[in-house]
């Protein structure tokens, strides 16, 4: 499909460098084989309404070739290794650089990783704190911060002449030495919850009512059950306090006990066999987990808390000692990041003079890469929340930092809808952190719908011109001056502001609860206080604010 662009080639050694990406006859999904240029090094947004084909453009082919082309240029021994993606139905993609996507649902982290972590803002703090922080000798006395420590010296305790040495970064790290003995550093430990040993005490012990000792595989333990001297043939709310200790409880005793087959043999037996309670049954099971349905077979039997050693911290004892400006690691996780930026503003000037060089350098390090996050609306954020608590777009703008702190060039970076989750305020910063990318040589193809992000970019193609089989073309592409004045476009009178959304007529003040209400009562959870609140039932209602605003 032809285009009317002002190009702006430059040339090395008398050769035109390629300004834009040439798709020829695309066939992805639902692309009616479409030609289409984009332009590099610039910001581009494909648009269009929903299943119209924007994402077949932008990740089916041009993540997808981007990527493919990439690792079809390393080595066969590196491409074994990896996963490749199937050539995409075009006939010829040229001159594409070699891409990165941020998708619109990243993949969930895993149990360790924190919103620390994924930025790696909690390397730099890791790092203050092995080189910068007041140690703490074995018998509790702090020595104040001296390049000592940094050295890797030998420290000596003025109080009580006790020698050790300071902790390292690595020994401040929960998924590493740091970790705490007791939650393995995933702040939180997974205890048997009593509730789901006895789910219907209006049963027997004969007929299951031990939930634990029919799906783990035990059956035998009734029979040794009635052994220790509980009654099986009752129901269980019956029992004395003595018999549902021993279900719970008891001791691991071993009993001669005579048993009939399950399988409806009239052959019966006898064995000497060692009594497991209800409650070990389940910690026993879960210590020899080896795998994901080991696991789905114990889980319904726990519940899960907050580590009571390191109180959700992950960290040891040991990594909590040490103190920079009055406060240990794990209090400094705590902080959101924009408490946290000020806090390691001040850090320099409360060392010794002949630190503060280094210092400085290990704060502008972590101030860098907060600034970014800052400028993405992230700053109600702590460092110890864990990755898989955030919000699908919280986790797609921490991608999209990291890009820019990586400082790349000739990279194409695919964006789906980007504008997730992004309060209007938050769009300013995303926009900032994509012209950083171009700044840097990098191109930026970004699918959305959200006018305030499409109206920064430096070119759009509109697909449609309606959903699926009816869609796969593209119906206008320009710049946003010339796309809101083309009659053809369907996202230019929303550009241009001319369109305004239909509404339906709304409910009258006084007939919004007419049908009724739900009342939501709760208490903190994330950045959210305890609350109450009323929501009209048979009636459409928004939630709105700022993005992290709960």
């Amino acid at each position: 499909m032809s285009r009317q662009m002002e190009t702006n080639q430059t040339t090395h050694g008398g050769h035109k460098i390629p300004d834009q990406i040439q798709v020829k006859n695309a066939r992805v999904h639902n692309l009616k084989n479409i030609d289409v240029d984009i332009p590099l090094n610039q910001i581009v947004g494909i648009t269009g309404v929903s299943g119209s084909g924007k994402s077949s453009l932008a990740l089916g082919v041009l993540y997808a070739e981007g990527s493919r082309r990439y690792l079809d240029a390393l080595s066969t021994y590196t491409r074994r290794r990896m996963t490749q993606a199937a050539r995409a139905q075009v006939d010829e993609v040229l001159y594409i650089p070699a891409a990165l996507a941020l998708h619109q649902r990243p993949g969930i982290p895993g149990i360790r990783s924190t919103f620390g972590t994924g930025t790696e803002l909690l390397n730099s703090l890791r790092l203050m704190y092995s080189r910068l922080s007041s140690q703490c000798c074995p018998n509790g006395h702090y020595l104040p911060p001296s390049l000592a420590v940094a050295a890797g010296q030998e420290l000596v305790c003025p109080e009580c002449g006790e020698r050790f040495f300071g902790l390292s970064a690595e020994e401040l790290a929960f998924n590493s030495q740091g970790a705490c003995r007791t939650c393995g550093g995933t702040g939180v430990v997974r205890t048997v919850d009593q509730d789901t040993l006895v789910p219907d005490e209006s049963l027997t012990i004969d007929e299951g009512a031990v939930a634990p000792w029919n799906t783990l595989m035990w059956s035998l333990m009734t029979d040794v059950c009635r052994a220790m001297g509980v009654r099986t043939d009752v129901p269980f709310s019956q029992l004395t306090a003595r018999e549902r200790g021993i279900v719970f409880h008891g001791p691991a005793e071993k009993k001669h006990i005579f048993y009939k087959p399950k399988n409806g043999s009239n052959q019966a037996g006898e064995l000497d066999f060692t009594y497991f309670n209800a409650n070990y049954m389940v910690e026993n099971a879960l210590a020899k987990v080896k795998d994901e349905k080991g696991m789905k077979r114990v889980e319904k039997y726990l519940k899960q808390g907050i580590c009571p050693d390191c109180g959700g911290s992950r960290l040891s004892a040991a990594a909590r000692m040490p103190k920079l400006r009055g406060i240990s690691l794990d209090e400094a996780c705590r902080m959101t990041l924009d408490r946290l930026v000020s806090w390691v503003d001040e850090v320099p000037e409360t060392l010794p003079a002949e630190m503060r060089p280094m210092a400085h350098a290990i704060c502008e390090s972590f101030q860098t890469v907060a600034k970014r996050l800052m400028d993405l609306g992230l700053g109600y954020l702590s460092l110890d929340r864990a990755a898989a608590t955030l919000s699908t777009g919280e986790r797609q703008r921490m991608q999209l930092a990291r890009a820019v702190r990586n400082r790349t060039t000739g990279v194409l970076y695919v964006l789906d809808e980007p504008s997730i989750g992004l309060h209007p305020s938050n769009i300013i910063g995303l926009t900032g952190v994509m012209r950083d990318l171009i700044a840097d040589g990098n191109s930026v193809v970004l699918v959305d719908h959200d006018t305030q992000i499409l109206s920064e970019a430096d070119w759009i193609v509109e697909m449609g011109p309606e959903a699926g089989v009816d869609g796969g073309q593209v119906i206008a592409q320009g710049t946003v001056p010339a796309m809101k004045k083309n009659p053809v476009s369907q996202i230019g009178p929303f550009l241009s502001g001319e369109c305004r959304t239909r509404v339906r007529k709304r409910t009258a003040p006084g007939e919004l609860f007419s049908l009724g209400k739900i009342h939501l009562s709760t208490g903190e959870i994330h950045t959210v206080k305890p609350l109450e609140a009323d929501f009209p039932q048979g009636r459409l209602s928004v939630i709105t604010g700022v993005s992290g605003a709960g």
